[in-house]
């Protein structure tokens, strides 16, 4: 995850919420009596919400040209603004997009517990909907990443590669106030999203996506910032966060870790760090 269960460890982001609506990038001209349907080059750019289940919307942002094309997916909470700090560089290599899950920034709310099925669902009906062209180099911040590891599990020949930025492993053990405050109806959850069963979900359902590149960033906690966690499991599990982390390693054959020592939010405290995690991911993928 863990944007929402940081906070009690004082590791979690703040939410940023930003974005602008935009037209259609499809329209109709009449030529000689007949209706001629013009739809938008695949590098145009997309600044606006995208229906994906009836009426329901998802904010999209891609800008950019080329193949493959990124996809962000950020933390628990965060908008389309998170991938702030890379978009601009992203978008002058190739195609890169970001989007508003449900419930956040400039998208439609969607009803609870929001689990997940349906977190991996709506990012496949915003990217068909869209028309954003495959294959994808899929990037996942902390809780982002589940939905990406699910999203590539049920569409492996879509997929180019990966980037993971900080995903952790379930939540072992968790105490009574974790587990009361990520239910899907705790009145903070502004997702509702049932955190700790998306967790579970996406963990087994991971297997072998295809022979492509992927990173894992994952974090080496210090000794002090596992003693000021709150709760003996927390410790626990930031002590094996290195290790643990090496299960999403089976995902591809080429997977590697990257160990960082900049805490939970490693795109804030590393910001050029992760871009150049995801730029090395893009050149591997284009030159399989």
């Amino acid at each position: 995850m863990r944007r929402v269960l940081f906070v009690l460890a004082s590791l979690a982001l703040a939410v940023v919420l930003s974005g602008c609506g935009g037209g259609d990038n499809a329209g109709t001209t009449q030529t000689a009596g007949t209706t001629q349907t013009t739809t938008a080059s695949s590098d145009a750019p997309i600044d606006r919400v995208v229906k994906v289940d009836g009426e329901r919307g998802l904010y999209l942002r891609c800008s950019g040209s080329g193949s493959p094309t990124v996809v962000m997916e950020g933390g628990d909470e965060d908008t389309s603004a998170s991938y702030a700090f890379a978009e601009r560089r992203l978008a002058a290599v190739t195609r890169t997009c970001v989007y508003d899950r449900a419930n956040l920034g400039r998208s439609d709310a969607a009803p609870g517990p929001r689990g997940f099925t349906d977190l991996v669902e709506d990012l496949d009906r915003l990217l068909a909907n869209a028309d954003v062209p495959e294959p994808y180099v899929l990037v996942g911040t902390s809780g982002g990443g589940y939905i990406v590891a699910g999203y590539a599990v049920a569409h492996p020949t879509q997929i180019a590669g990966m980037a993971f930025i900080e995903v952790p492993t379930p939540f072992r053990d968790p105490p009574p106030p974790v587990v009361e405050e990520t239910k899907w109806n705790y009145p903070s959850n502004i997702e509702r999203r049932d955190y700790l069963q998306v967790e579970k979900d996406a963990w087994a359902a991971r297997k072998e996506v295809g022979d492509i590149p992927i990173t894992i960033v994952s974090n080496a906690y210090s000794d002090a910032e596992i003693d000021a966690a709150t709760f003996p499991s927390e410790r626990r599990g930031m002590r094996t966060n290195v290790q643990d982390q090496r299960g999403w390693l089976i995902l591809s054959p080429r997977a590697k870790q990257k160990i960082v020592h900049t805490g939970h939010a490693v795109e804030e405290a590393d910001p050029e760090l992760v871009i150049n995690v995801i730029l090395d991911v893009i050149k591997a993928a284009r030159n399989q």
